[in-house]
């Protein structure tokens, strides 16, 4: 998977500074301690990138373990350990070959890694890694593109430009829709200025896959999932045609 390589490793955080991870991270841990009845200790992040999601859930007080499938992802992850060490840990691994012979409260899977499982195959994985690693009556709380915003209001081109003391990004995301293989093909074209007349570009194409209720029901009842909560992400309320990200606790059973 060449789009999580070199260039999201050393930009990431720079690309998502206006993103609220501290918001993101309360409203997650609401749902933990709603869904798990405040019982839930210890949370595997899969697919945690550079590991923001899992410092501040740690802060909350939780044992975490962040896994993803860039190395150079989880060199930056292993920088925010500092005064953790005990609390927080990171492994190399892709989730479809995952197996840490270990099992927690809770598993969260943030920002969309739900909708990088483009395969009915890794998607069908996805929901049984997950149950593999988690207790009895343990919650699976992910988040993905929901199939009926997108199709109401398809994906367009976007432009984000960022800038820091030592670097500028330029990011043209041009999306191509798929419709029947409920896929958005999201073309990157990334401008890396780092100094003057050193202008890198990186091109990447990011498949997202948008999901429906009827298809993750399926998958839940095969997986022995129940499911808890279908909301808007960062809401209590219901999914709707204007509901491009949504939010599900799913439980094992």
């Amino acid at each position: 998977m060449e789009h999580f390589g070199d260039i999201y490793s050393q930009y990431y955080d720079l690309l998502y500074q206006d993103k609220d991870y501290v918001g993101e991270v309360k409203y997650v841990d609401n749902l933990i301690a709603k869904f798990s009845e405040g019982k839930s200790k210890t949370i595997l992040d899969m697919g945690c990138g550079t590991g923001k999601h899992a410092e501040l859930l740690c802060d909350k007080g939780y044992f975490v373990h962040g896994i993803d499938l860039s190395q150079d992802m989880l060199d930056i992850a292993e920088r925010r350990r500092q005064g953790r060490e005990s609390n927080l840990s990171f492994s190399l691994s892709n989730i479809s070959e995952l197996s840490l012979n270990k099992k927690f409260d809770t598993v969260v899977s943030l920002f969309h890694v739900a909708s990088y499982q483009s395969s009915n195959k890794d998607l069908i994985t996805f929901f049984k890694v997950a149950k593999e690693h988690l207790n009895i009556g343990g919650v699976f709380v992910f988040d993905f593109w929901y199939g009926p915003a997108v199709l109401t209001d398809p994906p367009v081109t976007r432009i984000k430009r960022l800038e820091s003391q030592s670097l500028k990004v330029t990011r043209l995301a041009e999306p191509v829709l798929l419709p029947q293989q409920n896929i958005v093909n999201v073309n990157y074209d990334i401008f890396l200025e780092s100094g003057v007349d050193k202008i890198e570009r990186k091109q990447e194409v990011h498949p997202m896959r948008y999901l429906f209720d009827s298809e993750l029901e399926i998958i839940c009842d095969l997986e022995g999932f129940s499911v808890e909560c279908k909301y808007e992400w960062m809401s209590d309320r219901s999914p709707d045609l204007s509901s491009w990200n949504v939010v599900w606790v799913v439980r094992k059973l």
